[in-house]
C-alpha cells in the first residue's frame, strides 16, 4: 500500500497494466454489476442539474425509469447509485452504432451541452474507491472484473500502460494534479527509474 494524503493506494494501481478495450468488452461495466454507478454526495446535485440536457440522449425506457423512480437510487451495499433499466444497464448508458455502451452524460459533455463529464466512479473504473468507517481515509484499489476486463488487462500488458497512467485524467479529476504527481513519482521510485 502507498500512502498519499488521505488515501491508501493498492500496489496494483502502479504494478498492473490496463487499457480499456471497448471493442471487446462493449462497455460492459455500464451493464454488468449489482447496482448502478456509485455516486458521491455532490454528484446527486450535479445529476439533477444536467439531466435536462442529458435526457434527450437516453433511451425511452431510461427516461421512463428516471421519470418514475428518480435520477438516482439508494442501494444498501453501495449507497447512492444511478438507476438501472430492465437489461441491468445503467439508465444513463447509450449504445453506439457498434453496440458499445457509452455514457449518455459523457455524450452530452462531449457535445458541449454540459460541463460535468460523468460520475467519478465511472471515470476511475477499474479503480474503485472505498472509504474507511471513519470516512477520513479512502482506499484506492484496482479491481478489474475477471471476465469482463480480461481484454483490457491484455491490451494494457501489450502496450505496457500502468493502471495509474491509463487513468491519469480521472485521478487528477478526483484528487488533483499534485496528488497524481506524487503517485507518479512514487511509481518511478519503486520501479527504480
Amino acid at each position: 500500500m502507498i500512502s498519499i494524503e488521505h488515501t491508501l493506494v493498492s500496489d496494483e494501481v502502479i504494478d498492473e497494466q490496463f487499457v480499456c478495450d471497448l471493442f471487446r468488452c462493449k462497455g460492459g461495466c455500464c451493464v454488468d454489476g449489482d447496482a448502478g454507478a456509485p455516486l458521491e454526495d455532490e454528484e446527486r446535485d450535479r445529476l439533477r442539474e444536467v439531466y435536462p440536457e442529458v435526457k434527450h440522449f437516453l433511451s425511452t425506457e431510461a427516461q421512463k425509469k428516471i421519470s418514475g423512480d428518480g435520477i438516482y437510487a439508494y442501494d444498501q451495499e453501495f449507497g447512492w447509485v444511478t438507476p438501472v433499466i430492465s437489461s441491468g444497464m445503467c439508465a444513463f448508458g447509450i449504445k453506439d452504432e457498434h453496440g458499445i455502451v457509452k455514457c449518455g452524460i459523457e455524450h452530452a459533455y462531449n457535445a458541449g451541452k454540459i460541463s460535468w463529464k460523468k460520475p467519478i466512479s465511472c471515470h476511475l473504473f477499474p479503480i474503485r474507491i472505498k472509504k474507511s468507517k471513519s470516512g477520513k481515509t479512502e482506499y484506492v484499489n484496482y479491481e478489474p472484473r475477471p471476465d469482463l476486463c480480461k481484454a483490457g488487462c491484455k491490451l494494457g500488458k501489450s502496450l505496457k500502460v500502468p493502471v495509474y497512467t491509463f487513468l491519469k485524467d480521472a485521478i487528477i479529476r478526483k484528487y488533483g494534479e499534485a496528488y497524481y504527481e506524487a503517485l507518479s513519482a512514487t511509481a518511478a521510485y519503486l520501479s527504480g527509474k
